[in-house]
């Protein structure tokens, strides 16, 4: 069984800091997308950020020039680093893999657990 296990979440100020990792885990073979999505009470989870296995990278249109995902293939870990962040990146946010390949079963999509990020003075 695949997992993902997010860590990193908290309380920050405005124009802060914070750094979500997500490890994945369960005899993985292959991992084509990894990223990062949040959600906020009565709102539809949206995209915050992800990357494809080649490299490339997708954000969503709010943290566009403050958020920047990164990822390790060989540790099938992806993180995201979130700059000037404002009252409004409050949130749950959730790690996410797409066309997860294991040992025995190829997974369409997985989810993390959620973490929560808070930005408040």
């Amino acid at each position: 069984q695949v997992q993902l296990v997010e860590s990193g979440g908290g309380l920050v100020q405005p124009g802060g800091s914070l750094r979500l990792s997500c490890a994945a885990s369960g005899s993985i073979l292959r991992l084509n997308n990894m990223g990062w999505y949040r959600q906020v009470p009565g709102k539809e989870r949206e995209l915050v950020a992800a990357t494809a296995s080649g490299g490339s990278t997708n954000y969503g249109d709010s943290v566009k020039g403050r958020f920047i995902i990164s990822r390790d293939n060989a540790k099938n870990t992806v993180d995201l680093q979130m700059n000037s962040l404002k009252p409004e990146d409050t949130a749950v946010y959730y790690c996410n893999a797409k066309g997860v390949i294991t040992t025995r079963f190829v997974y369409r999509e997985v989810w993390g657990q959620g973490a929560l990020v808070t930005v408040s003075s």
